[in-house]
This record gives structure tokens, sequence and C-alpha cells, in this order.
């Protein structure tokens, strides 16, 4: 059996005692960073062998979790922090336990995206996880158009070293949004700093953020903006004029002629 089991986001005390139980029982306990969880379970009294599972062997280990599993073993996966799958390795190995009709269960637990909506504020009657952005730029854009136009929040997972392009991107294809930066979870320093996107954060960033922007809707991004400074606003992250037509219409959701008149004289 392989048991998907939930670890602390900050605080070590944040564990369930089925989590420590299950940990406890199983033959080995496979890990993103095996120093990482060395002093997670060290904490809790926990001595079991370690073996590195993570996203640049995910398949190669994967297959040999399977033959371990297929021998009878126990086997307990655990992430860096929180649960695993949610933006770290798990599912590839998941779907290879549903090809090999192989048993397996979550040991639920902290959730650093379901805390920072918490801490929020915000309306979480609904809400869209996108986890870590794509690296490159161009996917970045293509994946926040692709959910721009929903009514509800929209949460992202962000390195401090990234915390500015990834708020300048959602800026960019958003407009201006109210938004939340959750930061430091369950540890000392943590907060929550409410800002706009056009302002950026307004912090020096430092530990590992959830980025909360609001949804759609008549009162927020575009739709406050008048056609000039719709068009105006394209202009100024470096688009042509006519790619910058392309965009207002779209967002919008009028036709481009419509709008001809704002490339005049511009």
């Amino acid at each position: 059996m392989l048991y998907l089991v939930a670890t602390p986001i900050g605080n070590l005390k944040d564990v369930t005692l089925r989590a420590l139980e299950v940990l406890n029982s199983v033959d080995f306990i496979a890990c993103e960073d095996t120093r990482h969880s060395a002093t997670f379970l060290s904490a809790h009294g926990i001595k079991k062998p370690l073996v590195a599972y993570h996203k640049f062997n995910e398949k190669e280990e994967g297959l040999k979790l399977v033959e371990e599993l297929k021998s009878g073993k126990n086997v307990a996966l655990i992430s860096d922090a929180g649960m695993p799958v949610i933006s770290d390795p798990g599912n590839v190995l998941v779907n290879l336990l549903l090809e090999n009709n192989l048993e397996f269960t979550v040991i639920p637990g902290a959730c650093a995206f379901v805390s920072a909506l918490v801490l929020s504020g915000v309306d979480s009657s609904k809400f869209c996880f996108l986890g870590f952005l794509p690296d490159k730029q161009s996917k970045r854009i293509e994946v926040l158009e692709k959910y721009s136009s929903l009514d509800m929040p929209l949460i992202f997972y962000c390195a401090p070293h990234d915390v500015k392009n990834t708020i300048d991107a959602i800026y960019s294809v958003l407009g201006d949004r109210r938004a939340v930066a959750v930061r430091e979870i369950t540890k000392i320093y943590e907060e929550a700093v409410h800002f706009n996107l056009k302002d950026g954060y307004p912090k020096e960033p430092k530990g590992e953020f959830v980025i909360i922007v609001e949804g759609k809707d008549e009162t927020s991004g575009f739709s406050a903006l008048t056609p000039e400074e719709h068009f105006d606003f394209y202009l100024k992250q470096g688009l042509d004029k006519k790619e910058a037509l392309k965009r207002v219409a779209k967002d919008r959701n009028v036709k481009k002629s419509d709008l001809y008149y704002l490339t005049i004289d511009k």
C-alpha cells in the first residue's frame, strides 16, 4: 500500500496523529529531499529508510516503487511541505499505481494554498488554483489569458525571487485587481499583505509565497478602464498597435473594427 502523506508547511507540530502513525509503520519513506525530510521525521522520533523521489526522477524511481509495492511493501510518499501531488511530485506515481491496479490512499493535512485562502479574507466560495506559473514568459501569458475571465479568485504559488516577475505578468494580462500575498504560513513571520497589482508587492520578498488575485467583475481589471486607457495599457507593455487592438477587442468582447479609432494618431 502507498500512503500519500501531508506534512507541515512550516510549524513542525502541524501534522496529524494518523500521519505520524503511518510514517512509523511503513517499510520506508519516499521524499523530495532526504535531508530536509530527516529534520521533520527526527523531530517526531521517526526512524525509517528514506529514498529520494523528486521531479527529476519521478518516472524512473516511480517504477522502482511500483515493484516494491508489488512485493508487499508499505510505502509513504511525502513532499518537502504540504500535500504530495499538489504542485509537488506524486501525480506520475499515482498514475503508475492506477495502471498496475495497486492500492493507495491519502493521509490529509496541511496545504499552503488552502491556509492562505483562509488568511486572505477573499471570498472562498469558489476559486481556481494554478500553482506555479511556467518559467517562460510566453507560457505564463498563455496560462493567464486562459483563466483571465473567471469570476473567482486565482491562486498562485511563487518563490521569493520570482514575486516581482509573477505579479508583473499577472498585471500585464489581468489589468489592475486587488491581490493578497500570503507568506511564511504558520511560521513566526507569517503575514498577509493586501495590495493592487498595478502597485506591485510593497515589501522585500522573503519566504515562500501564495498570491491570491480577485476574479474578474464589473469593478476590477480592464472593465474599469476606458477603451483609450485600456489601449494605452497594452502599448506601455511594449505591444504594437495591431496586437494591442486585438487584445483590447478580446478583453472587451467587441469587434476590432469598433475600436479602430484607437490606433489613429497613436
